[in-house]
């Protein structure tokens, strides 16, 4: 059973949910149920939970268990000091946020030894104690301490050590620091200057816009605070926070002093400002940058993210000869081809582009057109690195020599360098050198980008907004995330998946997706599913977690290319067998005819299945084989090449979407260069995310808005100009 009180505590936090729904859902992920799997197979347990408010009860549960055992670590301490009263214990237990938590523990917290702990030491704590009284007799106490040690020989040393005392006694107050905070974050402005000398490490001027930039906590924006964050770092900017001090200090003084006046009011003061100023102040900048660029980091992780799952989403090119051209100057093109099921087929090197000699560049045609005919290519990807623009030309150029349509799409290489020097590509072809394997992963991006971008390291596919700037363990661990839904979502052909490609599916690990290759290999291609569960290692907590996830094309049974799960077999074939067909009957209109007019509610019944899996093993038995990423748009093809110069406003384009950011997004118009959206011209209306407009993959109508060939800028507009 679910900890109910765990239950309760997650309600809190995600109150659109039902806690039958978060009970079914830890207790499934407690069983070792994987996220994939619970929202596919488990939607009657989970009333429906996608995998995105699945992950947020197991993220907000792990948060809540984080807090509970600090808050549990922070009373055990308090209580060996001998400390715990009702009152602190009910503000502890009360506490739901970290920072509280930290703030309630910080007068017991074990410290290094400051001026104030020395003033106790001294005896001077009953003196502070009595300033905070407003005692009576305080003149009185402060001068039977001159010379009660060496250490306080005049009255001025009794009260430097009570003015200590008093400041960390002030500073550590948690309702103080928790007013202070929210105060600063409501009112207070980051305020960034250019740091003397920084212009000239500024050489490009990346960071000119926070030479002296100041604005509101509240209004920045997340990428703002981590280009703020990078050039404060390579010592070009300067940042503070700045708050409204007279606020906060006169706030201090209502707290702790009122109208009274006197000797105590006096002391009060002077430790009010002294605690702000060195305690406080500094401590609470650092909790708001530190907010900040956690917020800031969470956004650009999501943003990432999101990116990655458009990209690895898209349409494959399937079906097509392909050829991957990685273009370079010096060490001339690497060619690779593959089949239309990815198998290499041949490699070249050509040299079209100087400085090569002019003999090798006047070979360079005739040889590529020679392998284009020869293997009867029919796809071009080429690479968007260097050289890239003139090897368009080049292509381009071939293609207007050939009869038949032959197509060339520019794909993103972000990554194909760090795939070409891995050791799974080391392992794939050990007899190619680093660009030749590059040749081959620019290819099969277009031919399956799923299978092939799953080889590479997410971070290195640069689809991300300050991506090398945020906590790179979260990072890592939401991209793995965004793999791992994306793989499922589209499920993989057990008999051609590599095992880059297998690791990523719900329940298998690194050793069983490399046992099923093996399997493969030593005894031939898996006939059904139920083969799998022969695989060493593969137990049967593993088989139904990954089965309903792995499709077998031409087996036995049509249903094992299908994402019906096994376990649901009896129940589908018994759903044909009312209706009059057979499984061989699967994607026939006849038997897609009949499944529309079913009602789920009695068929349900009737077969003891639950509606929404009845419903998903309908929509299974319809469209048998399907591949979600066949609905999303198509790669852009061309046939010609642009330059920056043949651009000019006004002038109409279609362009893929290559990145999605906070301020706009970045479009593939067919020159060297992507050209940038702004937020401002994604449309007549105000646009709050550009990701509300457009996804990673698009294939976008734009405008020319301005060029600057000089800096190799390029303004669009998506809205029509009239």
């Amino acid at each position: 059973m679910a900890d109910q009180e765990l239950t309760q505590q997650i309600l809190k936090q995600l109150p659109e949910l039902k806690a039958a729904q978060i009970n079914a859902t830890l207790e499934m992920l407690g069983e070792g149920d994987t996220v994939p799997f619970i929202a596919r197979y488990r939607k009657e347990r989970t009333q429906n939970l996608d995998e995105v408010q699945i992950r947020s009860i197991m993220d907000t549960a792990n948060q809540i268990q984080a807090l509970n055992k600090r808050r549990s670590d922070i009373l055990k301490r308090i209580e060996e000091q001998g400390a715990l009263t009702p009152k602190l214990q009910q503000a502890i237990n009360a506490a739901d946020k970290m920072q509280q938590l930290e703030n309630l523990y910080l007068p017991y917290k074990q410290k290094r030894r400051t001026k104030a702990t020395i003033a106790k030491e001294l005896g001077l704590a009953p003196i502070a104690e009595a300033v905070f009284k407003f005692a009576p007799q305080l003149d009185s106490q402060i001068n039977q301490m001159i010379n009660h040690s060496p250490e306080l020989p005049d009255r001025e040393a009794v009260l430097a050590g009570v003015h200590e005392i008093l400041a960390e006694t002030i500073s550590e107050h948690a309702q103080f620091r928790d007013w202070i905070l929210t105060a600063t974050q409501k009112n207070g402005n980051l305020v960034v200057k250019v740091k003397k000398g920084g212009k000239e490490k500024d050489e490009e001027g990346k960071y000119e816009q926070y030479y002296d930039f100041n604005q509101r906590l509240k209004a920045i924006p997340g990428f703002r605070t981590l280009a703020i964050n990078r050039g404060e770092k390579e010592g070009i900017l300067t940042v503070k926070v700045e708050a409204n001090t007279d606020e906060i200090i006169n706030y201090l003084q209502f707290k702790l002093i009122q109208k009274r006046s006197g000797l105590a009011a006096e002391l009060l003061n002077d430790a009010i400002d002294a605690a702000y100023k060195r305690f406080i102040g500094p401590a609470i900048e650092r909790e708001i940058r530190n907010e900040l660029t956690e917020a800031a980091e969470t956004h650009a992780i999501t943003v990432f993210g999101e990116n990655l799952y458009h990209l690895l989403m898209q349409a494959p090119l399937k079906g097509k000869i392909v050829m991957g051209f990685d273009p370079a100057y010096r060490t001339g093109c690497k060619l690779a081809i593959m089949d239309a099921n990815g198998k290499f087929l041949a490699k070249q090197v050509i040299y079209p582009h100087k400085p090569a000699a002019t003999s090798k560049r006047e070979a360079a045609m005739p040889t590529f057109i020679d392998l284009l005919e020869k293997y009867q290519v029919e796809m071009i990807a080429i690479g968007n690195g260097t050289a890239s623009r003139e090897s368009e030309q080049f292509v381009a150029e071939a293609l207007k020599k050939i009869k038949r349509p032959i197509y060339y799409v520019i794909t993103n290489e972000a990554g194909a360098s760090v795939y070409s020097a891995s050791q799974v590509a080391r392992d794939e072809f050990p007899d190619f050198n680093v660009e030749e394997r590059s040749a081959v992963s620019i290819g099969r991006r277009i031919q399956d980008p799923l299978a092939e971008l799953v080889k590479i390291d997410p971070q290195a596919i640069g689809v991300g907004q300050y991506q090398h700037d945020v906590a790179q363990k979260q990072l890592t661990a939401q991209l793995d995330q965004v793999v791992e839904t994306a793989v499922n979502q589209v499920g993989v052909n057990v008999n051609t998946a590599s095992p880059e490609l297998l690791i990523h599916i719900s329940g298998l690990t690194k050793t069983t997706a490399q046992n099923i290759v093996k399997f493969r290999n030593e005894n031939g291609p898996f006939a059904s599913r139920k083969n799998l569960a022969k695989v060493p290692r593969l137990g049967p907590k593993a088989y139904e977690q990954s089965v309903g996830f792995l499709r077998i094309i031409g087996g036995k049974s049509p249903l094992d290319n299908t994402d019906i799960h096994p376990e649901s077999y009896p129940q589908t074939m018994a759903l044909l067998q009312e209706l009059g067909f057979t499984e061989a009957d699967l994607g026939t209109e006849e038997l897609k005819a009949k499944l529309s007019q079913i009602e789920i509610a009695t068929v349900s019944q009737k077969l003891a299945i639950g509606e929404q899996t009845l419903t998903d093993i309908i929509a299974s038995l319809q469209h048998p084989g399907r591949d979600l990423r066949d609905e999303m748009p198509a790669p852009l093809l061309r046939q010609d090449v642009l330059t920056m110069a043949d651009l000019k406003p006004g002038m109409q384009l279609q362009g893929t979407v290559r990145n999605v950011v906070d301020f706009g997004v970045f479009v593939d118009i067919g020159v060297k260069h992507d050209g940038l959206v702004h937020i401002s011209k994604m449309s007549n209306h105000y646009v709050s995310s550009p990701a509300k407009l457009a996804s990673v993959g698009d294939i976008v109508t734009v405008w020319i808005d301005s060029v600057d060939e000089k800096r190799n800028r390029i303004q669009l507009t998506m809205v029509a100009p009239e």
